[in-house]
């Protein structure tokens, strides 16, 4: 047995047990791997989090770390080849972009001689078509469902840019825009990361192009959620900075601005900032003030009505326990949490409550509602949920000893994460 084996027998992952011992995650992985060693200092502390002597550590410590080449077969691509059809369709909406960039900038009648009198597309059928994929993945239990659809609507966006000339830029943009974001949505709930990142970035492109503030603020946002995802907190902090100014330009009308004060909470929890955070979360509150016409049901969608369960989950973040209960069991009060509603919500609410039961050592706690999230993540194929209890899986720790949190364990291990 190696290091990294030692460790994950005890349950704990590079992070946590980084943590225990006041190190950066990588230094962590530099001694698993070989390329440094543990300082004398280190030494004793290392022994203690992984329960062997000091001769013993020694042993773990010279153990041979090659990967096969099976394993290394095994690992998940995040980056698509040539050939992939999501990414030779990226690269047709880039270039449609820039062969409609010329064309607004060129007089009239050259744009309509470039067009080839082809018939220019209509932006509200757009808008129409994808305020209705918005609604239909926000209903999908499993959301790459809705990816086939919203590839199709992609392409035919690509065809109306290709031949659009100026009277239609704006508004085609602004829909290629929102639909760039539902792409990212669902390439982020599958665990794509470098996808997600991708269809953001070209969505807050666009959306400067067409002088959308909001749009713009919303892709940010989003893209932040990259970010955060990888612990990167204070990168989306800075990208947060940025979509809260954006959408002080925008509509005072929306909630957008209020979207962005919700997210910045989970960065400033990432970050060990209470005061900022519950902040962020006050700010975010003033939502209930703006009329129903905040939200459109697509790409800007927050009314408020999380805030229970992302108030429970930043506590949690911030190791707040007994206010992270108290606000958490409130929001699986929500008729929007009920059982057999949302899975992916009520999911992520569910694995938040087990994780107090990980940090307050109480297994029976961890089962209950660790159980309760997997069914979900199994019924619904959510990567999201599925990265969720994973992330679960690294507080066990001790608790792994209890067969009941070891069965649990392995069978989150098991979840399908595309």
């Amino acid at each position: 047995m190696g290091l990294a084996e030692r460790r994950k027998t005890l349950g704990y992952s590079q992070e946590k047990l980084a943590e225990l011992l006041g190190v950066d995650r990588t230094t962590v992985g530099r001694w698993e791997s070989g390329r440094v060693a543990p300082q004398p200092p280190q030494r004793p502390g290392l022994a203690a989090a992984l329960e062997v002597s000091l001769q013993e550590l020694d042993a773990l410590l010279t153990q041979p770390r090659a990967v096969s080449r099976t394993t290394r077969c095994q690992q998940p691509s995040d980056h698509p080849s040539a050939g992939d059809p999501d990414e030779v369709i990226r690269r047709e909406f880039l270039r449609i972009l820039t062969v409609s960039g010329a064309l607004t900038a060129l007089p009239l009648d050259e744009a309509e001689a470039l067009s080839d009198g082809v018939l220019r597309g209509a932006p509200g059928d757009f808008a129409r078509m994808n305020g209705h994929l918005w609604q239909v993945y926000q209903l999908a239990r499993s959301k790459g469902s809705v990816y086939p659809v919203v590839r199709d609507q992609l392409t035919t966006l690509n065809e109306a840019l290709a031949v659009d000339t100026r009277g239609n830029s704006r508004p085609l943009l602004s829909a290629a825009a929102d639909l760039f974001q539902l792409a990212g949505e669902v390439a982020f709930d599958a665990n794509r990361y470098t996808d997600a990142a991708a269809s953001y970035a070209l969505a807050a492109s666009v959306s400067r192009d067409a002088g959308a503030y909001d749009l713009w603020a919303c892709a940010l946002v989003r893209h932040a959620y990259v970010d955060m995802s990888e612990q990167r907190y204070r990168q989306a902090a800075q990208v947060l900075g940025a979509a809260e100014r954006l959408a002080g330009r925008g509509d005072s009308n929306l909630a957008t601005r209020h979207w962005v004060a919700a997210v910045q909470a989970e960065a400033y929890a990432g970050l060990g900032d209470l005061t900022a955070c519950e902040r962020a979360l006050d700010q975010a509150e003033h939502v209930m003030g703006l009329s129903a016409g905040s939200t459109n049901g697509g790409w800007l969608r927050f009314d408020g009505t999380r805030l229970a369960e992302e108030r429970g989950a930043r506590y949690v973040q911030l190791g707040r326990l007994d206010l992270a209960e108290e606000a958490l069991q409130w929001a699986l009060e929500q008729t929007a949490l009920a059982s057999g509603q949302s899975y992916r919500r009520r999911g992520a609410v569910l694995t938040d409550l087990a994780a107090i039961g990980a940090k307050r050592r109480d297994p029976e706690h961890v089962v209950v509602y660790g159980r309760e999230a997997l069914l979900l993540a199994q019924a619904s194929s959510s990567g999201y949920v599925a990265r969720r209890l994973q992330a679960l899986c690294d507080e066990f720790g001790p608790l792994s000893r209890d067969h009941r949190v070891a069965e649990l364990g392995a069978e989150i291990a098991a979840l399908s994460t595309p």
